[in-house]
């Protein structure tokens, strides 16, 4: 009886430490609700990234995020290397670099403890020259070749590092949804973020991404495109990229444009996307940041929070990519080990804490209903859903900025949902430099009282 007990204890701990075998009740959050955290490990740690990532889930899932987007993890092609993560030599691996699969499935595991879901950037436009399907495999007409019948590289790009993959071949295409079923079913993984989504056939994102949805039942997965096309969501993916959106944001913080045109840049973005699916709104990401960062594109560390404001609360979707939060001040090439201090700029951090619990916690921010008061200097505008009403301002210029305030918040008291108290607004504010103000209308006793 002893040795029974003693086995089946060793067995019960086995099974909770096999990454493998954790159960969990994670649930993945609607799409309205999405707020995601890019990670590229990289700047997590030189080796052994993965863990290190693990190790800082509890900051990141502070920040209010429940949604982990990594960038490729697989191993990395030598022949004509540039070591870019998006080289790709096998889609069923982990580079030793960034650790293992059970490093990967712990990781997983830790998120989903925490009510964080994690998404794998996934690279179907293009392989490493040296990836398994080519060299060990020899499948040369997976891969599209010029009229000498050599192998080229992604048209009209420099990427020189990787060889184009054939859509029209019907094997490889089984095999890449073969390798993406592989990161649902047996590693745990809730979805994926495509790359170069809309140099893909449309109608290969249709195949996967059904077969994907019915593979993992009855969990839920999540598909972001890295892409701007309408026919993305007819494919299946739940959001794709505000690319339009982030380049008019930079034109009005540095070019003067109007604050109110951003009123037409998001209008014609999710006029083109069906109801219940949303772009991702973001002020940087490892492709923007590979050039400038969000504090330097956005004149300095305030504009590029008066930036991420404007992005986000207008209409959702958002995106933190890990070392905007901390400030960090020079370009990222991802394709290197870049040092990241986490303890720099804490007030930063709690900023975005603040300012995504206020996303979080609102359901107006989320879903409600825009108002435009389309201004010069400042973008005004409020968001209602059901009886929540939301108004938002955000001064775009460096420069102090007078606003007059819309008649109905004035001389009412609202909610100052920055600063957790009551204010009574004046009939004209003004607004420092990159400043910005959030409010919520509070029921007045008169209105109560006609609802009764």
């Amino acid at each position: 009886m002893k040795l029974f007990l003693s086995s089946l204890v060793l067995a019960m701990l086995l099974t909770a430490c096999d990454p493998a075998k954790q159960e969990t009740n994670y649930q993945l959050p609607d799409v309205p609700e999405v707020v995601m955290y890019q990670v590229n490990p990289r700047v997590f740690a030189p080796e052994k990234s993965l863990n290190a990532v693990t190790a800082r889930l509890d900051s990141i899932k502070d920040l209010g995020v429940n949604v982990i987007w990594i960038m490729p993890i697989y191993p990395i092609g030598e022949e004509k290397s540039k070591n870019s993560p998006y080289s790709i030599k096998n889609y069923k691996e982990v580079a030793p670099e960034f650790g293992t699969k059970d490093d990967f499935k712990r990781l997983t595991a830790a998120a989903h403890d925490r009510g964080m879901a994690v998404i794998l950037d996934w690279v179907g436009n293009h392989t490493a020259w040296d990836a398994l399907w080519l060299k060990d495999q020899g499948h040369k007409d997976w891969y599209t070749q010029d009229s000498t019948g050599a192998i080229i590289f992604p048209p009209g790009t420099d990427w020189y590092d990787v060889a184009d993959l054939n859509y029209d071949n019907k094997d490889m295409r089984a095999a890449m949804v073969d390798a993406m079923k592989f990161w649902i079913v047996d590693m745990g993984l809730d979805g994926f973020r495509c790359d170069v989504a809309d140099w893909v056939p449309v109608d290969f994102w249709q195949d996967a991404i059904g077969q994907l949805r019915e593979a993992a039942k009855p969990r839920k997965i999540l598909m972001l495109a890295e892409g701007k096309r309408v026919d993305n969501f007819t494919a299946g993916f739940d959001m794709n990229y505000a690319w339009d959106f982030k380049d008019d944001l930079v034109k009005v913080f540095n070019d003067g444009v109007a604050a109110s045109d951003l009123f037409r840049s998001s209008k014609e973005e999710y006029d083109s996307i069906p109801d219940g699916k949303m772009k991702l709104r973001f002020t940087t990401n490892h492709d923007h940041s590979n050039e400038i960062t969000p504090v330097k594109q956005f004149v300095n560390a305030r504009g590029s929070m008066a930036a991420w404001v404007a992005a986000v609360m207008l209409k959702g979707g958002p995106l933190i990519y890990g070392s905007q939060e901390v400030g960090y001040p020079d370009p990222i090439n991802f394709f290197h080990y870049v040092p990241v201090d986490w303890t720099a700029n804490p007030e930063m951090y709690q900023e975005y804490k603040k300012l995504i619990g206020i996303y979080n916690n609102h359901p107006a921010l989320r879903r409600g209903d825009l108002k435009a008061y389309p201004q010069k200097d400042v973008l005004m505008f409020t968001r209602t859903y059901e009886d929540e009403t939301i108004l938002v301002m955000v001064n775009v210029r460096n420069s102090e900025q007078k606003v007059a305030l819309p008649d109905d918040w004035r001389p009412v008291k609202n909610d100052d949902l920055l600063n957790d108290g009551v204010v009574n607004l004046d009939k004209e504010m003004v607004l420092p430099a990159f400043e910005y103000r959030i409010y919520k209308r509070m029921v007045l006793d008169v209105d109560a009282k006609k609802k009764k």
